[in-house]
């Protein structure tokens, strides 16, 4: 080709005639008779694509794209929204010839995506917008902020009046009309004072069989409120329940109640709930104990107060005039509705008309309805409303987000469809072989446990051998220890909090090892002390970070130096320990003082590159940025390595 017209060149890079004379007359070439020739074609490609780039760099930089481990070139070019031809030519310059179909390194891919201005988002983080689909913005200071109501969460041990404390409060006769005593799902109401505050509460049973349902209830709450019988005291389902809000860090506000049985005795309560950590306020500790009878309605009241009293001490705030966010807290598919949803609304006010989206789903609210049965027609923080409008059942835990239209919604609930997919391809739960490299991306802070062992005093040996791993900035946080089988409950607490379950001499149930396939918890069994102690060691090795170790390789004395055009000055150097060598860190020492600390950029003997000079003999130096070398200056050679912590 001998040349092309500057009309045709910028009709194929969509700019103007004008622009392509423009960048001639920079580059200081001629276009004769409105033809350029092919060696100034090629400059003027490179300028219009390196534009073209910069241009796209711009419009898509800070954009966050996720990027699945195995992706083609045509998966690659539409999440980058980029032509796939283009996406060849970058993997052309990479050494990589590929078709359309062909799979992309995931390295390779990231590093396309970064160099057209996206943020890579990585496995964890990908994982986290599954969990919470719709990406939330950043909190920002807003002057709209206002005091919110609490939400509650009631927990204790079967049969302790959980039910009957919230029919009180209620003034309701729920508790009379549920089939056994038992609440049947996890109910949400909001409950105003006389003087106008209100609490919302939910309320999560303490059977054993609904541990799900609490661990899902607790994700929402504020405070949880333990209720204990004063004639029973401390239960295995007590012990559960704080464990849940511990792991939750959920504040506690112990309710005894019963008092008004003969055999009730608060103080027994109070020692045992001592003994756990949830010491009183009256004994010194930061633990508020409130004697009630949720049957005569003694002292509710004052467990109110304390609520609100916690409450403001929490500083409990939202922004009533944002756009809605909230939690899905229960679903159900209506013969006559179609799909309903329980949702606690957490930012913002939901409104009937509201476009939105939640998880892998959407839809537009057509109705809603509070706790007492009434239509309203919107719905402010801390508000638990059931919503008519889904266009599928939605799943409890996901987050229900208003957007501006339904085009908006319908992309984003796809989306989140798709990542969903991708994602369960992968391991979801924590295990000790991947521990290393979640604390790697930060995903993973400290080792979290739950243990369960054939008697009280293996549980007791496990927590003592496991205290006594120290280790500086890590932390072992037991959840739950306790006698028996690994159950069901363990299994979705340790799903919830991102715990391993560790049994001694005792195995799971049927029903936990069918939570266990499906939840993908990491379930470890031991019989030996010592084997769990040395599992724990190696997967706090993964946590602790290496430490930096400096190791001289040798050292050199200057005897003489050259001054060399266009390179700089050159140490003539003995060398009197070790070893010199090139591209290893090195640092200059004059008088005893350390004046340079950089890199060595060339070595030579006789002239000749070389890798290395070993003691004894000569050699030049060239020290990195460096040329204020003077005679009788040392040169000492290091490299830094990374060591395991030893525990």
């Amino acid at each position: 080709m001998k040349g092309i017209s500057i009309k045709e060149l910028a009709k194929r890079f969509n700019t103007t005639e004008k622009k392509i004379k423009e960048i001639l007359s920079e580059w200081g070439i001629e276009g004769k008779n409105d033809y350029i020739t092919e060696d100034a074609l090629k400059i003027i490609e490179e300028v219009l694509l390196e534009e073209q780039k910069e241009k796209k760099n711009g419009a898509q930089r800070g954009k966050t794209v996720y990027i699945p481990q195995e992706v083609t070139v045509r998966e690659l070019a539409n999440i980058l929204e980029v032509p796939a031809n283009q996406i060849m030519a970058d993997l052309l310059k990479k050494g990589l010839m590929v078709t359309i179909n062909h799979s992309v390194p995931y390295e390779v891919a990231v590093e396309i995506a970064k160099s057209y201005g996206f943020t890579v988002q990585t496995d964890s983080q990908q994982q986290e917008s599954v969990k919470k689909p719709v990406e939330e913005k950043s909190e920002e200071s807003s002057e709209n902020l206002q005091p919110r109501p609490p939400v509650v969460v009631v927990m204790g041990h079967v049969d302790h009046g959980k039910t009957t404390l919230l029919d009180t409060i209620r003034k309701t006769n729920v508790a009379a009309r549920e089939k056994g005593g038992i609440t049947q799902h996890i109910g949400a109401s909001m409950v105003e004072l006389p003087d106008g505050r209100k609490i919302t509460f939910l309320d999560t049973p303490g059977h054993e069989a609904f541990t799900s349902l609490r661990a899902r209830g607790a994700q929402v709450t504020d405070i949880a409120v333990l209720v204990v019988a004063a004639d029973d005291g401390v239960m295995p389902q007590t012990i559960e329940a704080i464990n849940h809000a511990r792991a939750f860090n959920l504040p506690i506000i112990v309710a005894v109640n019963k008092i008004d049985k003969p055999d009730a005795d608060p103080q027994k309560v109070r020692r045992e709930l001592s003994e756990l950590g949830l010491i009183p306020e009256e004994w010194g500790g930061d633990t508020i104990f409130v004697d009630i009878s949720a049957k005569t309605g003694k002292n509710v009241d004052t467990l109110l107060e304390y609520i609100l009293l916690l409450a403001e001490l929490l500083e409990l705030k939202a922004d009533p005039t944002k756009k809605a966010k909230g939690v899905i807290i229960e679903a159900k598919l209506d013969k006559q509705r179609g799909p309903v949803a329980t949702v606690l609304v957490q930012e913002g006010t939901l409104r009937v008309g509201d476009v939105f989206v939640a998880g892998v789903t959407y839809g537009r609210v057509r109705a809603m309805i509070d706790d007492k049965g009434r239509n309203i027609k919107e719905a402010g923080p801390s508000t638990p409303v059931e919503v008519l409008g889904f266009e599928d059942l939605p799943i409890p835990g996901d987050t229900l987000k208003v957007v501006d239209d339904e085009k908006t919604a319908r992309e984003l609930a796809e989306e989140n469809r798709t990542k969903l997919q991708q994602q369960e391809k992968a391991p979801k739960a924590l295990s000790l072989e991947d521990l290393y490299k979640k604390i790697q991306e930060g995903e993973v802070e400290e080792l979290r446990l739950i243990i369960k062992a054939d008697t009280v005093g293996s549980v007791e040996a496990l927590k003592k051998a496991l205290s006594e791993i120290k280790v500086e900035d890590i932390n072992i946080r037991i959840l739950h220890a306790d006698v028996g089988a690994i159950t069901e409950n363990d299994v979705i607490l340790a799903k919830a909090t991102g715990a391993i379950v560790i049994g001694f001499n005792t195995r799971p149930d049927v029903k936990a090892r069918e939570a266990m396939e499906r939840e993908k918890v990491d379930v470890r069994l031991y019989n030996i002390i010592y084997e769990v102690v040395d599992d724990v060691k190696k997967a706090l090795k993964g946590l602790l970070k290496p430490i930096e170790k400096e190791v001289v390789l040798g050292s050199a004395e200057v005897r003489a130096t050259f001054k060399i055009k266009g390179v700089g000055t050159v140490a003539g150097c003995y060398v009197l320990e070790g070893k010199i060598v090139r591209n290893a860190r090195a640092r200059l020492i004059r008088d005893g003082v350390v004046i340079y600390d950089g890199k060595i950029e060339s070595l030579k003997r006789f002239k000749e590159d070389v890798q290395e000079v070993a003691r004894g003999f000569e050699c030049g130096v060239k020290l990195k940025d460096y040329n204020d070398v003077k005679v009788g200056d040392i040169i000492e050679c290091y490299e830094v390595k990374l060591e395991e912590r030893q525990i």
